[in-house]
C-alpha cells in the first residue's frame, strides 16, 4: 500500500522537484473532486468557483463523461493520425455540424488550436488570397490571451510573457480591444486574419461594445480576412451562449475550441472551419501524436451530448444573470463593478482597494477556489452545473471577503 505524505512533505517535493511555472495558494493541495466541489489532502473541501478556467465546466468527474471514458479507454485509447480512427472521424463530423461549420481539425492544447489557426491562415493568405510568401500579416488585439508558445507569447502584450523569451515571432500587428476603426486601419493587402476572443478571459473578463464583433465581421468581410474567434474560454455555454460570438449573430471563419470540449478528463481542442481553408493543409504540414486520438474524441463526443441535454446554456445565462445580480446588490466599497457574460464574471476592485490575488487567496483559506485575471480582477467561472444554492453559499463568502 502507497504510504501516505504529509502536508509538509508535499510542499518539499513540490519546492525540490516541481518547475516553478505556477504559484499556488497556499493552503490548499486538491485531492478528490466531484461536481462544484473539491478536497484537500487534509479533508477540508471548497467551492470550485473557477473550474479551470472553464476546462471543467461540467463539474469534476461528471458521471456520464467518466463512463464514456472508461468505455473508450477500455476499447482503443490511442491510435496515431497515420491510421484512420472511427472516433476522430465521427467526431470530426459532430464537431463540424455543431458549430455550423464544414470541417474540424482535432489538436490537444487551447495553445495548439492556435498555433493551428495561425498556420491555416498563413498558409491559407499565400494559396488563396495570394499574398506574397512570409509577408502574411495577423493582427491581434492588446490584453490578448491565447497561450504560451514561443509564437502566442511573440504578440503578446503582458510584457513578463514575452520578457527574455525572444527573439520574438514577426508578423502580427496589436490593435486596442473593443476599437473597430484601428482594425480598419491595421489592415493592409498583406492581412490575412484577425484573431480576437469574444471576451478577453485573462486579461480581465474584458467585454468588448455592443456591436464590436459585428462590425469586426464587415470590416473582415469587406477585405477578404479571416475573421478568428479564440472561443478556447468562452464556447461551450460558458458565457449564456453556445458561443460568445452568438451574442451578435455573427458566423466567424474559425472558430477555436478546447477547454470544455475535453469534459474535464482529457486535452481535446479543436479549429472548426469551411473545407476551403481546412484543405489548404496537406499531410505532413501539420500533426500531433496525440491529436485527435480515440479516447479524447469519445470523451468530447459525450461531453457535447451532456451540454445538450442537462440545457448548459440555459443554466449558464439564467444563473449568471443571477449571480451577477446578486453581486452588483453587495455594493461594496471596494468593488468598481461587476462584468461578464453568464458564468464568466469578473469582479473588477477600485483603484487603491485590496489586491485581488490577496482577496482570491482569502476566499482560498475560507473555502472557495477562484484566481485574479491580471491584478484588480477576481475571475470567477464555476461549473455549468453548479446549483443555486452552492452559489449563494459562495456568495456568501465573497460578501465577508469584499464588505
Amino acid at each position: 500500500m502507497e504510504r501516505e505524505f504529509t502536508k509538509a512533505e508535499l510542499l518539499k517535493l513540490y519546492d525540490a522537484h516541481v518547475a516553478h511555472n505556477y504559484k499556488p495558494f497556499s493552503g490548499f493541495i486538491g485531492r478528490s473532486g466531484k461536481g462544484s466541489w473539491v478536497q484537500d489532502v487534509s479533508g477540508k473541501k471548497y467551492l470550485d468557483m473557477l473550474s479551470s478556467y472553464s476546462a471543467l465546466s461540467f463539474g469534476h468527474a461528471h458521471p456520464r463523461i467518466l463512463r464514456a471514458l472508461i468505455e473508450q479507454a477500455c476499447r482503443l485509447p490511442n491510435l496515431p493520425g497515420a491510421f484512420y480512427s472511427e472516433e476522430k472521424m465521427i467526431f470530426s463530423y459532430e464537431l463540424a455540424r455543431f458549430c455550423g461549420m464544414e470541417m474540424s481539425l482535432i489538436m490537444n492544447t487551447g495553445a495548439e488550436a492556435v498555433e493551428t489557426a495561425l498556420k491555416l491562415a498563413r498558409k491559407w493568405a499565400y494559396k488563396k488570397k495570394k499574398i506574397k510568401r512570409d509577408r502574411a500579416e495577423i493582427i491581434v488585439c492588446g490584453g490578448n490571451f491565447h497561450g504560451r508558445t514561443i509564437t502566442i507569447v511573440s504578440f503578446s502584450t503582458e510584457p513578463q510573457y514575452k520578457n527574455n523569451f525572444g527573439p520574438h515571432t514577426p508578423g502580427f500587428k496589436v490593435v486596442p480591444f473593443g476599437d473597430v476603426q484601428a482594425l480598419k486601419d491595421a489592415i493592409t493587402p498583406n492581412t490575412a486574419a484577425f484573431l480576437v476572443e469574444p471576451i478577453q478571459g485573462e486579461g480581465g473578463i474584458n467585454v468588448p461594445p455592443v456591436g464590436y464583433l459585428r462590425a469586426c465581421r464587415k470590416v473582415c468581410t469587406e477585405n477578404n480576412v479571416l475573421l478568428m474567434a479564440d472561443e478556447i474560454q468562452t464556447g461551450l455555454a460558458r458565457t449564456g451562449k453556445m458561443f460568445a460570438c452568438n451574442y451578435e449573430d455573427v458566423k466567424p471563419d474559425v472558430l477555436i475550441l478546447g477547454k470544455a470540449l475535453g469534459g474535464g478528463f482529457m486535452p481535446v481542442s479543436a479549429v472548426v472551419g469551411s473545407r476551403e481553408l481546412l484543405m489548404t493543409i496537406k499531410p505532413a504540414d501539420h500533426g500531433s501524436t496525440f491529436g485527435g486520438n480515440p479516447l479524447g474524441c469519445h470523451v468530447a463526443r459525450e461531453s457535447l451530448r451532456v451540454l445538450v441535454d442537462e440545457h448548459l446554456v440555459d443554466r449558464a445565462f439564467n444563473l449568471g444573470r443571477d449571480f451577477m445580480n446578486d453581486l452588483k446588490d453587495m455594493r461594496s466599497p471596494c468593488v468598481k463593478e461587476v462584468r461578464g457574460r453568464g458564468l464568466m464574471i469578473g469582479v473588477v476592485i477600485k483603484e487603491g482597494g485590496p489586491n485581488a490575488h490577496k482577496l482570491s487567496q482569502r476566499l482560498v483559506r475560507n473555502g472557495m477556489l477562484c484566481k485574479e485575471a491580471r491584478t484588480d480582477v477576481i475571475r470567477l467561472a464555476p461549473p455549468l452545473t453548479i446549483t443555486r444554492e452552492e452559489l449563494h453559499w459562495g456568495l456568501e463568502l465573497l460578501k465577508k471577503a469584499l464588505l
